[in-house]
């Protein structure tokens, strides 16, 4: 890519695409992820699924720098700034993302086990539960944070296409780390369970830092090199983080908010929530082109406001709204229609079969919702507007998924159901509340260039 101005022109098809099929493609491993080990232990698959939104909630936390860093990245490249400024920003991201990941693998060592005691779980699930995330969230939780700068770095540079190829790579080495650690034995291996599975993902992680790494030396106008790193002007820092850290937040609160949610669905039984696990397993592939299309938003909008273009941007996210609605929807009712044999991919057992279709009924609800958020609030984040959602975010969050939830779920005693029918509220809600929020214009004082 030569310059700013062909990368402040790409369309928003040469954008979405690549994130598209990365989504999809790391859904799909995912999924393969659950199968093997439901083949395996389905109290494993109960274990791992119970850590999974604390593996989340440390990505959230790297997140505060990864998308600070694209953000203010994208309009500058937009606002056509110098290299110095461009490696400026790479360098200070690179060393806060770095402090971060250390700290958090301390906290993992030393809370993970109080952690799960909060849990109402079988011996068997808390193990499976702390054996993956003092492995995967702890020991390689540099690997995990890096591999999210390096994609974010390449993706504001336009380079979405040299981020998925990475992907595809990195998850099939994990996939291959998983069949050796759950069916070893067939070829005289022994097998490594839980610890495996986990340190399969640690080890694809590794790759993805080398090939990013790689590709962006590789790549003469990134500008991100490390020579005087730790020489970078204060106030690079203190951008990233004005805007990551209240960016973030919106994630944070959601991630929080669905712990607790969790901790009182798990009091609902194994069945309870190994029907979450494969619901959310199916359902991803439904929502993988609204996020694609959230993230390329973000990024389009980030050019077009740096170039002083904010007219342009207001009129073509509307546009992207329509297409994702209509894609979301779609494949939310395609997983319906084949809903029953998916299904026993995952178990034979017939009340988390019920309790998994009636939950995928409700996805129709919760993906609409949750498409408007991630076009919506991924335009806003990409002007530089992030106070806003995530202060309206965290109000709604608390209220609706975990106030409402626990009236639906428990209170009138619809299960499990009920949870979701209050997830999918608060998307919706949150989700116009954001429609208004962009149609008002607001967003347009908050540029960073």
């Amino acid at each position: 890519m030569s310059n700013n101005k062909s990368r402040g022109e790409l369309s928003m098809l040469k954008l979405t695409a690549p994130l598209a099929m990365e989504q999809v493609f790391r859904i799909l491993i995912a999924s393969v992820d659950t199968l093997m080990l439901s083949s395996f232990s389905e109290k494993a698959v109960a274990g791992v699924g119970v850590v999974a939104q604390y593996s989340f909630f440390l990505n959230i936390l790297f997140s505060v720098i990864v998308t600070g860093t694209t953000i203010v990245l994208a309009q500058y490249l937009g606002a056509n700034k110098n290299e110095d400024e461009l490696n400026s920003i790479a360098q200070s991201s690179t060393v806060m993302i770095t402090v971060i990941s250390i700290v958090m693998t301390l906290v993992v060592f030393v809370f993970t086990k109080p952690l799960l005691n909060c849990y109402t779980l079988e011996d068997e699930v808390r193990q499976a539960a702390d054996d993956y995330f003092i492995i995967y969230g702890g020991i390689c939780a540099f690997f995990c944070a890096f591999s999210l700068l390096q994609s974010g770095i390449l993706r504001s540079y336009g380079y979405t296409k040299e981020a998925l190829y990475v992907t595809i790579i990195a998850n099939l080495v994990n996939v291959f780390g998983n069949a050796v650690s759950i069916y070893g034995d067939r070829i005289g291996l022994p097998v490594f369970g839980v610890k495996g599975v986990a340190w399969a993902s640690g080890i694809s992680m590794i790759v993805s830092c080398v090939l990013l790494q790689i590709i962006i030396i590789r790549k003469k106008d990134i500008k991100f090199n490390f020579k005087n790193i730790f020489k970078v002007d204060a106030k690079y820092y203190k951008l990233i983080l004005n805007v990551g850290v209240p960016t973030a937040g919106e994630s944070l609160s959601y991630n929080t908010a669905q712990i607790v949610s969790m901790a009182m669905i798990t009091t609902l039984g194994t069945c309870a929530m190994n029907a979450q696990i494969y619901t959310q397993t199916i359902i991803r592939f439904a929502y993988a082109i609204a996020i694609a299309m959230g993230n390329a938003t973000q990024i389009k909008v980030g050019y077009l406001v740096g170039a002083h273009e904010s007219d342009v941007a207001y009129k073509k996210v509307y546009r992207y709204w329509i297409t994702s609605v209509g894609f979301s929807m779609s494949l939310v009712a395609l997983c319906n229609l084949i809903k029953i044999p998916v299904v026993k991919i995952f178990t034979d057992n017939p009340e988390t079969t019920a309790l998994t279709m009636s939950l995928l009924l409700v996805s129709f609800y919760i993906e609409f919702g949750r498409t408007m958020n991630l076009i919506f609030i991924g335009a806003l984040k990409g002007s530089g507007d992030v106070m806003f959602p995530v202060l309206y975010g965290i109000v709604s969050m608390w209220a609706i998924i975990v106030g409402l939830g626990a009236f639906f779920g428990l209170g009138l005693k619809l299960g499990i159901a009920g949870f979701w029918l209050a997830t999918g509220t608060e998307e919706t809600t949150r989700g116009i509340v954001m429609l208004f929020r962009w149609k008002s214009k607001r967003w347009q004082k908050h540029a960073l260039v």
